[in-house]
């Protein structure tokens, strides 16, 4: 079954289902991710395809069912210090910024986390730049909406493939060990850096508290303006001044919010407005 043989019925409940539970928009020109990413579960579940799926889901399907269904379509894409500049923007621009400030305490969100490349990047350059700043305390606290992706992260175990993608050899060396089946295994003094939690960005951030820094990076682009404008107007809410918000290299506050401003000439990182 092609995407084209929903009816336009079909289509629109299962694209509001995924809207309204994960922001995620999608749009008919991606359709074609519910033939390979649902078929799958229709199979699992005994359905037919993925009508049968969407046939099941209007009928008070169980919790997990609807869980599963999310968790597929939403992108998991991630590696080790992605696109650089973020990171270097957060040792040669964001912490000396918070070290003027008086700050030697620090909270940082690394939101829709996927696999914990992200956040482990981050504990890793927290590391890295540690003598320049004595007495620095920081908790790293990591979400995402996908259960499965969260054990991953947790075990803090990754394959061959997955660290030579942007990991410098010299980290790899110093932050990992080699275990069986061509594994390598972060030690745990990085892995205790970091909190992994269940995270929905349409859901409240109330009870998260406070942060200093966001990594909110490649995940709003696939929400709709709207949906866009409400996380970042949200995230505003949480960040302790002057706060700063990573986004990724293509994505921007600008016509969304005015809450949140560009740094500068420093791509992808924003800060408080006035």
């Amino acid at each position: 079954m092609a995407a084209t043989d929903l009816t336009p019925d079909e289509f629109g409940f299962i694209s509001t289902l995924l809207k309204d539970r994960s922001g995620l928009a999608l749009t008919p020109d991606k359709g074609y991710l519910l033939e390979t990413r649902l078929q799958p579960i229709a199979r699992t579940h005994g359905l037919t395809d993925v009508k049968a799926l969407i046939a099941k889901l209007r009928t008070a399907p169980p919790a997990a069912l609807v869980h599963e269904v999310i968790e597929s379509m939403t992108t998991n894409e991630s590696m080790f210090f992605r696109d650089t500049k973020p990171f270097d923007h957060l040792s040669k621009v964001v912490f000396p910024a918070l070290k003027a400030a008086g700050k030697s305490r620090i909270r940082i969100w690394s939101a829709a986390c996927s696999t914990g490349q992200e956040p482990y990047s981050i504990a890793m350059t927290i590391k890295e730049e540690a003598a320049k700043y004595p007495g620095l305390q920081a908790e790293i606290y990591a979400t995402d909406l996908a259960e499965k992706v969260l054990e991953r992260s947790r075990s803090g175990i990754y394959s061959q493939f997955e660290v030579q993608r942007g990991l410098p050899i010299m980290l790899l060396m110093k932050y990992f060990k080699q275990v069986p089946g061509n594994m390598w295994q972060l030690n745990a003094d990085i892995k205790s850096m970091v909190t992994f939690a269940p995270g929905n960005l349409l859901g409240s951030f109330a009870s998260m508290g406070k942060f200093d820094i966001i990594f909110c990076r490649n995940v709003l682009i696939y929400f709709d303006e709207k949906a866009k404008a409400d996380v970042m107007n949200r995230i505003a809410t949480i960040l302790n001044p002057p706060g700063y918000l990573f986004l990724g290299g293509a994505e921007s506050t600008i016509g969304l919010t005015q809450k949140l401003v560009p740094m500068g000439d420093h791509r992808g990182l924003f800060t408080l407005g006035v």
